[in-house]
């Protein structure tokens, strides 16, 4: 069977065809048989029931479970199941193509405590336990400098209300990021919310990383080679933290840093 997106050249003879969307589709198929992939990349209906994912029963333990955000190839997730055997792994995004990437390592591996799910960042307090998640690390993700995507951003108050109800208390959150401005941005969002910061490091490499830190994904390592500084932000949430702002009220407040 043939998957991909043919086109009639100008001079009217022939096709052809798009090989990489041939690609990406015979991925997003493959992965559906991927026992270490779990797919719910529909949004639910408003008020439709959900079951909440049994890592427990996934995994066939109750280790700590660490998910990493915005995963794309699963190199933090992959990073850390190899560093710390004995805890479980979980890399989100909603990117079927980029899932496979790290799906496909992890079986060649066999690392057994490794896991991606295929859903949508905000839909995560629906789809995991509350109180079942002991870290988060969010690594690179699109900054979304334009002041009308802030909401976008996984450093958002609306985000960091999903991640408070999936966290155990105290859970830990770490952002690695090479844009300055949601670094700041995220800085200020911690101060506002009542945030503890832990570790709050503007250049990551300045001195050598420890070992986790130490850990580069595939887009880290196109910023390095671009001379890009990685910033890195260790925080905690608050037990209760500021309700979410309108939309009329988050356009009045501008952030520091942002375009008009």
């Amino acid at each position: 069977m043939f998957f991909g997106t043919c086109h009639r050249p100008r001079d009217g003879n022939g096709y052809f065809c798009d090989l990489m969307g041939q690609k990406k589709l015979i991925r997003f198929e493959e992965i559906r048989s991927f026992p270490n992939v779990l797919i719910y990349q529909q949004e639910p209906a408003p008020g439709a029931e959900i079951r909440p994912i049994d890592w427990e029963s996934h995994f066939g333990n109750a280790r700590p479970l660490t998910l990493e955000l915005a995963c794309g190839k699963g190199d933090y997730t992959l990073g850390l199941a190899r560093l710390f055997p004995g805890e479980n792994f979980v890399g989100v995004d909603i990117k079927g193509n980029r899932i496979w990437k790290g799906a496909r390592i992890a079986l060649d591996e066999r690392l057994e405590n490794v896991a991606f799910l295929r859903a949508p960042i905000d839909q995560l307090d629906r789809l995991l336990k509350p109180g079942s998640v002991q870290q988060i690390w969010i690594t690179f993700p699109d900054p979304f400098l334009r002041k009308s995507k802030a909401k976008k951003r996984l450093t958002h108050l609306r985000f960091l209300h999903v991640y408070r109800r999936v966290l155990v208390p105290g859970g830990k959150i770490s952002l690695k990021t090479d844009s300055a401005e949601l670094y700041d941005y995220t800085r200020e969002v911690l101060a506002e919310c009542g945030c503890e910061i832990i570790r709050d490091i503007p250049d990551v490499y300045r001195e050598a990383p420890d070992v986790v830190l130490g850990i580069r994904t595939f887009y880290e390592q196109m910023h390095l080679q671009n001379g890009r500084t990685i910033r890195y932000l260790q925080f905690t949430l608050p037990e209760t933290l500021p309700p979410v702002p309108s939309k009329k009220h988050e356009n009045a407040t501008p952030v520091s840093g942002e375009g008009a």
